[in-house]
């Protein structure tokens, strides 16, 4: 007996352990089943090779030689473009790159492309695997069935060929640069996962608001739930649920957040949205977003409202591209583009004349600008059923992708599209019009929360929420002081209306002591009897354009705008000068100057007028930096502004004060900070003081050389330079008279070149990178990089007066 229940308990004893271990294992197991696979996200830029070569067929792409390292982004046009060789590459190139991968069988693999001009294939391991119409908006490519364990090339074709099927036009003011001009990242995502979340707030207030969204969710078990979250700066989580799956798909509603921080564009708040999904409590997938509550309305013929108070729209326009990439910008360029923006005091960008890189929208979120984004359908009037299936795509695939962004408030359906038709009959009115009504139905449809606008097509402005006139007051056509008649006129007109683009070109350096005055008139410059006014019927064709006439244009427009209570706003066109195909003769070939800084982000005087105007953040500004070296006659006065956004400015000349003016913002120019004063001959001190509302104060300071002798004709040009600090050498041309003297009058075109030693940096399209550029002031540079200091530098300037004038640097 005693024997058996000893059998027995040790028999029991291993029964427990047997469960014990099969229980050990099963859980084990179960752990294994449910293992967490986190997303992944590398950037893949670096480490490409290139081959500029328009085969279409990619094995003869392989086969050849001369494939070139680079990283991405990357433009095929970056400097073609801008070059003063007429027109530029518009076709197609290869790209391809190796990358390992440990494959995971659990999970899916794709490419994220955020944007490749115009078109694209994709190839991995020589198997395409997908493509693309499109240059301006992202898109993702499953690779899971093409990869491999290990090492896997990825080929890429681009093309930016003409091709009127595609908007936008080629006839667009803009250059259309080809390449993979944006990140390129490989993802991984299980093969359970949440996709296409999007949302909206559709009551906000400052006491409450709500949030609807919604999820997809791919190949979910029916035990799966979808959990939500909302958490503050702070790391705080305000609200938080479970939602059921049903069909795929989970509704995400949170009806109650209260006291909300609004999103507005001097707080703009963002809240972090985090969305998993749970099976048994184990975390299958996780997506997160940003939010930010707000509302808005246009009022009927009035002004702009946001979260309910009255906000006058300020706003300027972006092209994307920077001297010597193109479209090409690191994210650090585009967000450095915003926060030059923002520092101006905006409030409201346009992006043109199509999306942009997704860091943008981004800045725009964080720091606060309010987007107007727009589909590319710019110029080349109605297409064919191809064109119009690839127009509606891009508008769903723009909507779709920027939707969650607070700071867009509208879909823009496009701009001048009845302009120089691509096909045949693509400018018939009522056809455009047809089409345009489906589209903008389409807009509202995929997005019901937002407004849709057009700019200058005039039989399309009753079908949009919100439209822009054409004004250019005081370029294209009349004076800039009738700027206040156009706008009474338009408010009147349109439900809606928000003026975009208007302003002029610029020159950086370029000064005038008499610009065309706002009446459009030419005025004596003070060495002769003042003569008979002559009218200037389109300044932009034969003005002088200086920085002195741009900035009295939009000293003017801003005090319009700021001083009407019913206007909604406007945006100048355009915040940095651009390259465009159709400008070979400006200033700097191929270059729209119109920009309030350079194409390589430096200010010109133009940018303070704004920030006088918009900018919280105390500063005065003696026009002109650019302007150090004035002429006139001995006892003539001349006048100087002060552009600051103190409550008022003290200025001094040469140690001595000229008294202390009040800001004015109904007062014209420089709201009543004008001075006039006389100039000693030679060396003369500007110093400004501001005094802001608490008494602290800034201060500007500015040495102007005068002289009282008139220059006479050029005789010569006269070279110098500079080094640096970069090591780079300035080369500086000066136009000078018989007796030495810099004329200041001169305005001719010089053509630089380095003759042996080292090399221009030039097709910038910037004051000091290009080859050829009209003079400002009797004055032009270029920056030069020297080979090696052991060999000399030698330059040569002319033009078609001056044969030619050399300088060596040993």
């Amino acid at each position: 007996m005693k024997t058996n229940k000893l059998t027995q308990l040790k028999l029991s004893k291993f029964i427990l352990f047997l469960s014990l271990t099969l229980l050990f294992f099963s859980c084990s197991s179960d752990s294994k089943s449910t293992e967490i696979l986190k997303r992944t996200k590398v950037n893949i830029n670096k480490n490409w090779a290139y081959l500029e070569n328009d085969t279409k067929d990619i094995a003869d792409a392989l086969s050849k030689e001369h494939w070139q390292p680079i990283n991405l982004p990357h433009s095929w046009n970056s400097l073609d473009a801008t070059d003063l060789v007429p027109g530029y590459r518009r076709n197609g190139s290869w790209y391809k790159k190796s990358i390992d991968v440990s494959l995971n069988a659990n999970l899916l693999y794709e490419l994220y492309f955020e944007g490749v001009n115009i078109t694209s294939e994709v190839f991995v391991n020589g198997t395409k695997v997908g493509s693309h119409i499109g240059g301006y908006i992202g898109f993702t490519i499953d690779i899971t069935n093409a990869i491999k364990n290990g090492k896997n090339e990825i080929i890429v074709r681009a093309d930016n060929s003409y091709d009127p099927e595609i908007i936008p036009s080629q006839k667009s003011d803009f250059f259309i640069f080809g390449g993979i001009t944006r990140d390129v990242f490989l993802q991984t995502k299980p093969k359970t996962h949440l996709a296409n979340l999007k949302y909206t707030t559709p009551k906000v207030s400052h006491k409450n608001a709500t949030f609807k969204g919604s999820v997809s969710v791919v190949h979910a078990n029916a035990s799966s739930k979808v959990k939500a979250s909302i958490i503050d700066n702070s790391g705080k989580v305000v609200v938080e649920n479970t939602f059921d799956i049903n069909n795929g798909n989970a509704e995400i509603n949170f009806d109650k957040i209260t006291n909300p921080k609004l999103w507005d564009t001097e707080n703009p708040n963002l809240y972090d949205i985090k969305v998993t999904l749970v099976d048994n409590e184990n975390t299958i997938d996780e997506i997160s977003d940003r939010v930010g509550f707000r509302w808005f309305e246009f009022k009927k013929y009035g002004a702009f409202y946001l979260n309910g108070k009255r906000l006058l729209l300020r706003g300027t326009h972006r092209h994307e591209e920077h001297a010597g990439v193109g479209a090409a910008m690191t994210n650090k360029q585009h967000r450095a583009d915003m926060e030059l923006i923002k520092e101006m005091g905006t409030n409201f960008v346009r992006l043109a004349h199509y999306p942009q890189d997704p860091e943008v929208y981004k800045a725009c979120d964080e720091l606060g600008l309010l987007i107007w984004d727009e589909l590319p359908w710019c110029r080349g009037g109605l297409g064919n059923d191809n064109w119009k299936t690839n127009t509606k795509n891009m508008l769903t695939e723009i909507i779709n992708q920027n939707y969650n962004h607070p700071s867009i408030i509208i879909w823009s359906l496009g701009n001048e599209m009845y302009w120089l038709p691509d096909f045949e009959d693509g400018g018939n009115k009522k056809k455009l019009s047809e089409f345009l009504s489906e589209i903008n139905d389409l807009a509202h449809q995929l997005d019901p929360t937002r407004k849709t606008a057009i700019r200058k097509y005039y039989e399309g402005a009753d079908i949009v929420d919100v439209f822009s006139p054409s004004i250019w007051s005081g370029w294209y056509s009349g004076s800039y002081k009738s700027y206040q008649k156009a706008i009474d006129r338009y408010k009147k007109e349109y439900t809606s209306f928000l003026h975009t683009e208007y302003g002029g070109s610029s020159h950086l350096g370029r000064h005038i002591e008499n610009p065309i005055t706002g009446e459009g008139k030419i005025q004596s410059d003070g060495w002769e009897e003042a003569i008979v006014q002559t009218d200037v019927a389109n300044i932009a064709q034969i003005g002088d354009w200086s920085e002195n006439y741009i900035v009295d244009l939009f000293d003017w427009h801003l005090r319009i705008s700021e001083n009407d209570d019913t206007f909604i706003g406007n945006a100048q066109w355009a915040f940095k000068d651009f390259g465009t195909p159709l400008r070979p003769e400006n200033a700097i070939p191929y270059m729209n100057q119109k920009g309030l800084v350079d194409r390589a982000g430096n200010k010109k005087d133009a940018f303070y007028v704004f920030k006088s105007y918009w900018s919280k953040k105390p500063f005065t500004y003696i026009e002109s930096h650019t302007w150090t070296e004035r002429q006139g006659p001995k006892g003539l006065a001349r006048e100087v502004s002060v552009y600051s956004n103190c409550p008022e400015v003290e200025l001094s000349l040469n140690g001595k004060s000229l008294g202390t003016k009040k800001r004015n913002a109904k007062a014209f120019p420089a709201a009543g900070l004008n001075w006039n004063l006389q100039f000693k001959e030679g060396e003369n001190t500007l110093v400004s003081v501001g005094k802001t509302a608490d008494g602290k104060t800034v201060s500007d300071a500015l040495k102007i050389n005068y002289r009282y002798t008139k220059n006479g004709k050029a005789k010569k040009l006269k070279l110098m330079y500079k080094v640096l600090e970069n090591g780079n050498y300035l080369v500086t041309a000066i136009a000078e008279d018989s007796k030495g003297l810099r004329c200041l009058d001169y305005e001719n075109r010089v053509y630089f070149q380095c003759l042996s030693g080292g090399e221009t940096l030039k097709s910038l399209g910037t004051p000091t990178g290009s080859e050829s550029i009209e003079m400002a002031n009797g004055k032009a540079s270029i920056e030069v990089k020297r080979e090696a200091k052991n060999k000399p530098l030698v330059m040569m300037v002319l033009n078609q007066s001056f044969k030619g004038t050399y300088l060596t640097i040993k």
